[in-house]
């Protein structure tokens, strides 16, 4: 809640006047309360951050496998309504992590915005991504286990398990440069709506800042290495590990995805993408907005 205080002056005295406001946060309130948050976020003990990004990796891969099941839709459905609808249940993922309270390395590239004012060294910054993305990768792949395991890839006679090897393969399919662009497009996508978030006065307005720049990114196929942390190993396990009945099912076979293993994930993905989300990010987002809006604050004279 805004409060503002207003001096009126009576007959005898002046009164202070307080009054509440739900106004959401302006640019310049916004950009001190990230660096706050981002402080913070670098000063969390180790334990505390590592268990906050599994979970992180965790919700992330929840809005995956519903866009999975969105987007195993019968013939005739329109593709941008498709991809639409995908990219608007994903969204369940980023809200889990704001509203929830969790660890995202995608989101934590703002913090860099604290960094450049000077709140905390260098090494604390790496510090902070090193553990929250492995406990992302932690918490996407253990979740990609689970859901094998429970065999929801043979939903729909095997159309949930075919949806999800053509995402996982498309993704390690990706040439270099075209995977660093598409984590470029993501992240500012993401960090953007983290930024919204720090508008936000309640929890509505922070689903409702999360939805659209979400939705977009999805809907336009951009990469997102903690998504992906979950929709290529999915997919490799239903490759080695789904029983012939699958396949029979499925009118398909694993030598139709000789492309997906962990050596592709690693270098036609994760690496590329992981670089791109850090300069869509950490840079196009974090950078610019500090530059803006905090950037004289801290190069002012004592």
């Amino acid at each position: 809640m805004k409060i503002q205080t207003r001096n009126v002056m009576s007959a005898n005295k002046q009164d202070n006047i307080v009054i509440s406001t739900f106004d959401a946060l302006l640019p310049k309130e916004m950009a001190q309360k990230a660096e706050n948050a981002g402080t913070a976020k670098a000063n969390l003990d180790a334990l505390s951050t590592f268990a906050l990004a599994v979970l992180a990796g965790a919700f992330i891969a929840l809005g995956a496998i519903f866009a999975t099941i969105v987007w195993t839709t019968p013939d005739g459905v329109p593709w941008g309504w498709s991809r639409l609808l995908g990219g608007l249940v994903f969204s369940l993922g980023l809200i889990l992590v704001v509203v929830g309270g969790a660890e995202l390395f995608t989101g934590n590239n703002l913090i860099i915005m604290a960094w450049a004012s000077r709140r905390f060294s260098t090494l604390r910054l790496m510090r902070n991504w090193l553990i929250v993305y492995w406990g992302n990768m932690v918490g996407a792949v253990a979740t990609a286990v689970i859901v094998f395991l429970a065999r929801q890839f043979q939903m729909a006679n095997g159309a949930v398990g075919m949806t999800a090897l053509n995402i996982g393969l498309a993704k390690v399919q990706l040439d270099f440069v075209p995977a660093l662009m598409l984590g470029v497009l993501c992240n500012a996508l993401v960090c953007l709506a983290v930024w919204l978030c720090f508008s936000a006065r309640s929890t509505i307005d922070k689903i409702a800042a999360i939805i659209f720049p979400i939705t977009a990114f999805v809907a336009a196929g951009f990469e997102h290495c903690v998504a992906n942390m979950y929709f290529v190993p999915i997919a490799i396990l239903i490759k080695v590990g789904a029983p012939e009945s699958f396949w029979q099912m499925a009118g398909a076979s694993p030598a139709n995805y000789q492309d997906l293993g962990w050596a592709s994930f690693l270098v036609h993905n994760l690496i590329p993408v992981t670089l791109g989300n850090i300069i869509g990010g950490a840079v196009f987002v974090g950078i610019v907005y500090w530059l803006v809006y905090l950037r004289r604050k801290h190069d002012s004279p004592a």
